[in-house]
């Protein structure tokens, strides 16, 4: 038999390799525990990255072709890792994506572009800036009010930030995606928010 904490973890690593291969239920087999370990590890990693400060917030400018002027921004993240360095964002996002983290990533980059999105302004016109969504971002009904909290907090005018949204994260559960994208619309949060739907 197992222990309390034992099960636990082969709990934990069925539901992992369930959520890898899409699957509703996964039965518990040693098989999966050859990958689980690596898998809690990652976990723990990335959430020690956000408490200890590891996370890092890049820009890539857009520029216009016709007048060469950065209009926008889009925003990243990136893990500097004290021991493996920078960590590429392949070999974490996708990850974070299959196991739900990836909704602490997102909110760590609003706020983390709302904090400097006063000084990354320029001393002329607007720098708009994009943030990307994740399905389980849009699966989160309670996403718009928080996003809401953070602007009011930092004082970021709406127009100031554009969400982009794949239809692949809209196509995985349609009805739940449009009421987020409604409530993001809606005029007790984000009426000015800009919003562009990428094809990928």
């Amino acid at each position: 038999g197992y222990n309390l904490m034992q099960l636990i973890s082969k709990s934990d690593a069925a539901m992992y390799a369930a959520k890898r291969k899409s699957l509703g239920t996964l039965v518990y087999d040693p098989s999966l525990d050859s990958g689980s370990a690596q898998t809690l590890s990652l976990l723990t990693e990335l959430r020690q990255a956000i408490d200890r400060n590891e996370l890092r917030l890049f820009l890539q400018p857009k520029i216009g072709l016709s007048d060469h002027r950065v209009s926008a921004a889009e925003a990243l993240v990136r893990w500097q890792h004290p021991t493996r360095g920078m960590v590429p964002p392949m070999e974490f996002i996708p990850f974070a994506e299959q196991t739900g983290f990836v909704r602490y990533l997102t909110l760590w980059m609003f706020e983390e572009v709302a904090r400097q999105w006063r000084s990354l302004q320029p001393s002329a016109g607007l720098l708009r800036i994009a943030i990307n969504l994740s399905t389980r971002d849009l699966m989160d009904l309670e996403f718009p009010a928080k996003i809401d909290a953070l602007l009011a907090q930092y004082d970021v005018p709406r127009d100031g930030l554009c969400l982009e949204i794949t239809e692949s994260a809209i196509m995985d559960d349609p009805q739940r995606a449009e009421a987020t994208l409604n409530q993001l619309r809606s005029e007790e949060h984000m009426s000015e928010l800009q919003s562009r739907i990428l094809s990928r």
